[in-house]
């Protein structure tokens, strides 16, 4: 009898159930609706969550790969940066250095005019002592016969001296 009494109520509630659910279908609740609502757009959203993270992770790695590049360049920069400065401090120093040279150059190249200059009077007074000594050697040039004309040259020469001497 029990199972019998078992049996009667569960068919008795699979009846009343399916009476139910007809009347029910009919009448929707509008917050089962809401909540059917809210849970599809759960899911677009957690999707779309799925999707943002991936592409955060990208960007993330893609953030980092930038950074080695730019840390790269920069090593590469203050490498040049510093060949760059030591270039334009040996260049400075070798302008110093070429402007010394050109200066001991020039100095070298007067003293070499200078050095001319005397040679050449040298020189002539060399061909001017030797000519006159060819001179008197072969008789053309004789002191003895003119030491008045001599004496008196001698004097104005000596005038002459001793004016500019006051002059300067």
């Amino acid at each position: 009898m029990i199972a019998a009494a078992f049996l009667l109520g569960w068919v008795l509630a699979a009846i009343s159930a399916r009476l139910g659910d007809k009347t029910r279908a009919k009448k929707r609740d509008p917050r089962d609706v809401r909540i059917r609502s809210l849970e599809a757009d759960l899911r677009v959203a957690q999707a779309d969550l799925e999707s943002s993270r991936g592409k955060v992770e990208k960007l993330n790695e893609d953030l980092d790969d930038t950074k080695d590049g730019v840390d790269k360049r920069d090593n590469v920069i203050s490498h040049q940066q510093l060949k760059l400065d030591e270039t334009t401090r040996d260049l400075k120093e070798s302008v110093l250095k070429t402007r010394e040279l050109r200066a001991e150059l020039s100095d070298r190249a007067t003293e070499s005019v200078k050095s001319e200059v005397k040679l050449r009077e040298v020189e002539t007074e060399l061909s001017v002592a030797q000519a006159s000594t060819d001179m008197i050697a072969t008789g053309v040039l004789d002191y003895s016969l003119a030491p008045e004309k001599e004496e008196k040259d001698e004097k104005e020469n000596a005038d002459k001296a001793d004016l500019t001497k006051t002059a300067t």
